[in-house]
């Protein structure tokens, strides 16, 4: 062997070593709490910085002025703030507290906050080894997805679900209950609510939990006079066009890119959403809202079958189904969305974290394709949403890509749902990282 050769060799063999003590120190309680800090003190920073020059990004530029106007609609251009349910409020009258300068630096502390405590709930501080990678997963996840996770009332809820799911079929009044707060923040997390229900013996405690959140959010619509618009964020949807990034607006997006019809990009000023109208687009808006019901219906229907189909089949674990049957139907509320906007990726993190900490075989593909969409999503926004909204059929691709990979996700977590019910022994078991208050025996 010649010198280099020798050099070569030594230099590959000390490079393995000092990968593999890199991955070993990343699954220890310090390593992941260390990167964990490092993303966050990362966009901290950055908030504190355009903070410091009275700035806001993205979508929170619109919450402070919501804030600052004490949420009138009437008083502001553009989308109204009750284009949300109302404790989507709180968090932005918080952020709001000291005026507008510090608005962004209090919005993502409070998701730093959140993300703190799902990965502390998801490792139980760290003490759950087992689940430090599912946990390493979601920062990742976070980081990938950058401002879409951090300047969004999605960056929110997302760890809020997440904390809700690691609680499980163990505690059903708990985990309604986070859910049904999450839900009266950001629609979507009625998703895993519809899943907890169809899975857990104690349906009555899911719908009581429900039911008090429901209460209290009346009640305090009473106190602040908004019970009149309590569900606006209901009605202002129903005229919305096909928005630009919806997977169902792929076809049109197509025919305004060439120019077929005269298909076009435009502005929907009242909403701050890009829309694609062309020929038929105004049919397939009005035929979203049932589609999206219908497959919610549908998905939770197999969801039923799956768990009462496996119980003669070897046994169908609630919990899994509880995972599976959350990303199946959180999946269907962004391919069946007439609303695609970039941050709904969020919405697919938290039952892909908790899976990897339950059964990490089974989630490794799930795990993977988010990652990809991910990437893809960052191309899309930040990077190059310009572009997009200009006809560059490039970007057109990209996105087209992005959409095709949410259907794939779909039919797979479709697909595991069958397996869950036909031959749940194809699903690899639980690892030890089982989830707090679930037992072995509680796979029915």
């Amino acid at each position: 062997m010649s010198t280099e050769s020798f050099f070569a060799a030594l230099t590959r063999a000390r490079n393995k070593v000092l990968s593999a003590r890199l991955q070993t120190w990343l699954k220890t309680p310090r390593g992941m709490w260390t990167v964990f800090a490092a993303v966050h003190a990362v966009f901290l920073l950055l908030a504190g910085i355009l903070s410091l020059f009275g700035q806001a990004f993205s979508d929170t530029e619109i919450y402070r002025v919501w804030a600052s106007v004490g949420f009138d609609g009437d008083r502001v251009l553009g989308p109204s703030p009750w284009v949300y349910p109302i404790l989507a409020l709180i968090p932005m009258a918080i952020a709001h507290l000291f005026g507008e300068a510090p608005f962004l630096f209090i919005w993502v502390l409070m998701i730093a906050a959140l993300n703190t405590l799902a990965v502390g709930k998801l490792t139980n501080w760290g003490r759950k080894t087992e689940a430090i990678p599912a946990a390493l997963w979601w920062i990742g996840f976070t980081t990938l997805l950058a401002w879409l996770g951090f300047a969004r009332v999605d960056g929110i809820t997302a760890p809020v679900v997440l904390i809700a799911l690691s609680f499980g079929v163990g505690r059903p009044f708990l985990s309604s209950a986070i859910l049904s707060i999450a839900t009266w923040t950001k629609v979507w997390p009625a998703a895993v609510v519809l899943a907890l229900f169809t899975v857990v013996k104690q349906r009555v405690q899911v719908v009581l939990a429900g039911m008090l959140v429901t209460a209290a959010v009346v009640a305090l619509a009473l106190g602040v006079g908004a019970v009149p618009k309590l569900l606006n964020f209901l009605l202002e949807q129903g005229d919305r066009g096909m928005q630009l990034e919806a997977t169902f607006t792929t076809p049109w997006l197509w025919m305004s890119v060439l120019g077929i019809d005269g298909s076009q990009m435009y502005m929907n000023h009242d909403i701050n959403s890009m829309q694609v109208d062309g020929p038929g687009s105004a049919l397939m808006s009005v035929l979203m809202q049932p589609l999206l019901i219908g497959a919610a219906l549908l998905v939770a229907g197999l969801i039923f079958w799956a768990l009462h189909t496996g119980k003669g089949n070897g046994g169908a674990d609630r919990t899994a189904l509880l995972l599976f049957g959350s990303l199946a139907l959180t999946t269907a509320f962004v391919v069946f969305n007439k609303v695609g906007s970039p941050q709904f990726m969020v919405w697919l993190a938290p039952a892909v974290a908790v899976g990897l900490s339950y059964q990490w075989k089974a989630w490794r593909v799930p795990a993977t394709m988010l990652i990809g969409v991910g990437i893809l999503t960052f191309f899309i926004y930040p990077l190059f949403y310009d572009a997009l909204s200009h006809n560059n059929p490039l970007m057109a691709l990209v996105l087209t890509m992005r959409n095709g990979l949410l259907v794939v996700l779909f039919i797979w977590s479709i697909r595991q749902l069958v397996l869950m019910g036909r031959n749940p022994s194809l699903i690899p078991r639980h690892s030890p990282a089982m989830l707090d208050d679930e037992e072995p025996s509680s796979a029915v």
